[in-house]
């Protein structure tokens, strides 16, 4: 099983350059409770997950939206291609995005 709540804790902690025992005084909780939440060996509730992220100067913010079911559909249009056709397409995708890194990079 994933640990969100302590992946969302430790990305939490490190943006804002806090230590664990930094984070635990601020959220009023022990340091082990927060390596404990980091490495998955507790899980927090909701309240408590975002009462330690409101100590790191951070919000949880959800929301539920309808599923979005375009990439779904074109994976269905791209499996209709010839195999030549989705490889070659693939391939320009590729070199598009390589291009895109090139000019990103300082």
């Amino acid at each position: 099983m994933t640990n969100v709540a302590g992946s969302l804790i430790k990305d939490a902690r490190l943006q804002t350059g806090l230590t664990q025992r930094q984070l635990a005084e601020r959220a009023r909780t022990a340091q082990s409770t927060i390596a404990a939440y980091e490495t998955g060996r507790k899980t927090p509730s909701l309240a408590t997950l975002m009462r330690i992220l409101w100590a790191a100067d951070l919000e949880l913010r959800m929301r539920l939206a309808p599923i979005d079911r375009g990439d779904e559909a074109v994976r269905r249009f791209e499996a209709s291609w010839p195999s030549e056709v989705r490889e070659r397409f693939r391939r320009e995708q590729l070199e598009l995005i390589e291009r895109a890194r090139e000019r990103a990079t300082p």
